[in-house]
């Protein structure tokens, strides 16, 4: 044995430096998406900024290393010879994985001229010129997201970024666990750590070249069958062993941790098992090959290899073999129900296509339903509907990619299950009775933001043949009748036909639109056309609601969360959303620069005497913003909207116009709002109040003659009106 001196004190400097640094960027990662003061990690705010100093440090320290590589031409000993390459790669790896345990000695000594073995060249290559720089780079993009793509692959360009970094984050971690076990592999556990820190080690004077030839005599021990001892089964084993370890560390990962990373379980459970499955084919693909090649040169040709229980080496293949399929089965199984269990989750439908669901998913989380899971309602019980939702759902993944999905997103109305299957699950309409009280409070869009209040019994109906008691809202629901309808738009805003059929008696029923132009004579629609009548019909998005800024506002003014003392604030308010927010980037920069500056114009004492009331409301502007609003997607309150009541969208008046008629018996589909609810009390913007048990005539606050224009509310409430900018009609004196 003799002394060399492999490692210089600057490449010692720039190595343990480097190690350091990615130690604390690996606690610090962890920190950030586990920071969870439960988690036990480090507070988010102290993990961020030793993050983003290690990440320049680690940038300065890269920069170094590459800068000295070239200066000192240190770079070529990371470049590996390409004539015999695998079969070198392939006898250094047989040796990680049998020589060490079986006291094989080193197939590659080390000397000056060859630093590093031919498997260690191209993991360093790989690790120092791909990975190294694709987590510098893309933390880059993370800490300055403003540098990032606005888009990549059809997706947002800040997210995939925060996958790469860290997928590449996880790739490192498990190089550095496995880098540290083979520095425990010299000949003694220190003795590759002491070089590392001295410079120098220890070296054999005669290499050990039997490897470099596999051709000439030497007696190899071998633990399985021969066939197995070839470079694509050694690929495919590496593969599936690596992936297998990530999978293990990231469920680990998972388990401790208080909250998860969506994009965490695809890497989990859905990408890494691909690596392992591959890997495994690779295995047997090369187990196979080599068979058949061993086989060839015998005179005597086997198709298949021969299990000999009586030959030792059988025995142990056999036992490796079953162990080996017995975890893999238990792994695959445990592997598949999280795939199942992860892609069923809520986190995975609105957090993983974040740019496309943001919108759905936004409004889920606010909605009444936000305790339900999303395939409650959208799948459902049952393994056929489970088929065909994972069906449409890869088709949606490629449409995510190649960036050709619809803005909006469709609401899938023809795609989705029977209220009978999802909805009454819960709910059930057998079980509804009387009415229930229902209390609105308005404000108008005048300098007073006029209060007008309104207070009704909603005929919520339901009941069975049985009790008799199956009148009210509910009666369409199979109490006592069924309802068929045809619509002539993919939105079923347009009902000019309608059935009903009474389950008691059997009559039915026949009403059409006499406004309505049907393309044949016979004003039949086409039966396969035609709809049983259910709850989504009139509850079409009651998980998904984009809320209308008239009725928010009205909420937050009546609640006393936006001051109604600040003149025209609720005309204001609908006119910034509706018109003057550019993108959801700058909503609140856009929210603020308007309303303040109306005010500054209009009313100067008013922004001075009630700047903090006119802040909040500036930040209750931009909340309702960020809710409802969506401008990449094009989603919002006018392209969704909801048929329960006739407000803002003609919901029940899709039937209920008085215009639906029966052609043989004369009978109209009624519109008497009293059918549905009965108004008692009403407080005009005056201040005068009106009470009655037995019904009020609606006295609308924008005068008499609103009504007897006998116009439906959506008309003048709707999104077509909403179109339109009202200027305040600011009075002369002003404050």
């Amino acid at each position: 044995m003799k002394k060399i001196y492999l490692y210089p004190l600057w490449l010692r400097f720039w190595h343990w430096t480097n190690a350091f640094l990615f130690l604390l960027l690996i606690i610090s990662g962890l920190s950030l998406h586990y920071s969870d003061p439960k988690s036990g990690l480090l507070s988010f705010r102290v993990s961020i900024i030793i993050h983003n100093t290690c990440g320049i440090l680690l940038t300065l320290n890269y920069l170094f290393y590459f800068i000295k590589n070239i200066l000192t031409k240190n770079y070529k000993h990371y470049l590996p010879k390409l004539k015999g390459l695998l079969d070198r790669i392939y006898i250094q790896l047989r040796y990680y994985l049998i020589g060490i345990f079986i006291g094989e000695p080193h197939p590659f000594e080390t000397s000056p001229q060859n630093k590093f073995n031919p498997l260690q060249q191209v993991t360093y290559f790989l690790i120092m010129g791909i990975f190294v720089p694709l987590i510098i780079i893309s933390g880059w993009l993370l800490m300055f997201p403003e540098l990032a793509p606005d888009e990549f692959l059809g997706l947002g360009g800040v997210w995939p970024m925060a996958l790469l970094h860290t997928i590449v984050g996880f790739i490192l971690s498990v190089f550095m666990v496995v880098h540290i076990y083979l520095g425990t592999t010299g000949k003694s556990v220190g003795e590759l750590f002491k070089s590392m820190i001295t410079g120098w080690k220890l070296s054999f004077t005669e290499p050990h070249e039997v490897y470099l030839k596999p051709g000439q005599p030497y007696k190899k021990k071998h633990l399985l069958p021969a066939v197995f001892y070839n470079p694509t089964t050694f690929t495919g084993a590496l593969i599936s062993i690596l992936s297998f370890v990530i999978i293990l560390f990231l469920t680990i990962i998972e388990f401790f941790a208080e909250s998860t990373n969506p994009y965490l379980g695809i890497v989990t459970f859905i990408v890494l098992p691909t690596f392992v499955i591959f890997g495994l084919v690779l295995v047997i693909f090369g187990a196979l090959k080599e068979n058949r090649r061993l086989l060839s040169t015998k005179v005597e040709k086997k198709p298949l290899p021969i299990i000999d229980l009586n030959n030792p080496k059988h025995q142990i293949a056999t036992i490796v073999f079953s162990i080996s399929g017995l975890v893999l089965l238990i792994a695959t199984s445990f592997g598949t129900f999280k795939a199942y269990e992860y892609t069923d989750s809520d986190q995975f439908c609105g957090e993983v296509c974040h740019k496309v669901m943001e919108p759905e998913y936004t409004t889920y989380k606010e909605s009444p339903h936000s305790r339900v899971g999303c395939v409650k309602c959208h799948i459902g019980p049952g393994a056929d509907w489970f088929v065909k939702s994972k069906l449409s759902g890869t088709r949606q993944v490629f449409a995510t990619i190649l960036n050709s999905y619809s803005k909006p997103i469709p609401t899938p109305v023809e795609n989705l299950r029977p209220s009978q299957e999802t909805c009454e699950q819960c709910h059930w309409p057998k079980h509804f009775y009387s009415e229930k009280r229902k209390k609105y409070d308005f404000f108008l869009s005048d300098e007073t933001n006029s209060e007008y209040q309104i207070s009704m019994l909603i005929k919520v109906g339901g009941g069975s043949p049985e009790t008799g008691n199956n009148d009210g809202i509910h009666w369409h629901m199979y109490l006592a009748n069924e309802i068929t309808y045809w619509a002539s738009d993919k939105s079923r805003q347009i009902i000019p036909w309608v059935k009903s059929r009474s389950l008691i008696t059997g009559e039915e029923n026949v009403y059409i639109d006499t406004s309505f132009k049907f393309d044949t004579k016979t004003k039949t629609p086409p039966k396969e056309e035609l709809r049983k009548f259910d709850c989504i019909d009139c509850h079409n998005r009651p998980s998904h609601t984009f809320k209308q800024p008239n009725q928010t506002i009205n909420f937050y003014l009546s609640a006393g969360k936006i001051d109604k003392s600040i003149p025209y604030i609720k005309n204001i308010g609908v006119q910034v959303l509706e018109n003057y927010v550019r993108s959801r980037k700058t909503a609140f920069e856009d929210i603020k620069n308007y309303v303040y500056g109306f005010y500054k114009e209009y009313y100067p004492d008013t922004l001075v005497n009630k700047e903090k009331e006119i802040e909040k409301a500036v930040h209750v502007f931009y909340r309702i913003y960020m809710g409802n609003y969506f401008p990449e997607m094009k989603a919002n309150w006018k392209n969704f909207p909801i048929n329960l009541g006739h407000l803002y969208s003609p919901g029940c008046f899709r039937c209920h116009d008085g215009k639906h008629i029966n052609p043989t018996n004369g009978k109209v589909i009624t519109n008497d709002c009293n059918v549905c609810h009965i108004i008692n009390y009403q407080k005009i913007p005056t201040g005068e109040e009106f009470v009655s048990s037995s019904g009020l005539e609606f006295i609308h606050p924008g005068g008499i003659e609103k009504i007897a224009q006998k116009k439906e509310c959506y008309i003048c409430h709707g999104p077509q009106r909403q179109k339109q900018i009202f200027t305040p009609k600011i009075s002369t004196a002003k404050n």
